[in-house]
């Protein structure tokens, strides 16, 4: 089974909507306007997360994150077929590893 994540835009950039934890932890980034920015945003993402597999990563018109409605944050699991299989709650705080690991056990 192959996992990726989608890297779609930053939803709390330090021009946009800055949340107080984000500072806390030094996750200070500006909303990238080119494609090279968004890349290292996501790089510095996955490293800091120690997310183990790729990262597919939304180009700057937003398509992805536009298509399965991902803002505020939300983790969808798709499976080889392209269906949704899974999805959280709008987050950060609507995340649940365990309900995210239960769905991975059940595919």
């Amino acid at each position: 089974m192959e996992f990726f994540v989608v890297y779609i835009t930053e939803a709390h950039s330090t021009d946009l909507w800055q949340m107080a934890s984000n500072v806390k932890d030094g996750v200070l980034f500006g909303n990238p306007t080119t494609v090279a920015e968004r890349e290292q945003v996501a790089e510095s993402c996955v490293r800091k997360l120690h997310i183990p597999f790729p990262a597919l990563i939304d180009g700057i018109e937003n398509r992805v994150e536009k298509a399965y409605t991902g803002w505020p944050d939300r983790l969808y699991l798709i499976g080889k077929d392209g269906v949704v299989r899974f999805k959280t709650e709008p987050g950060p705080f609507g995340f649940s590893a365990a309900d995210l690991a239960a769905a991975l056990a059940r595919l």
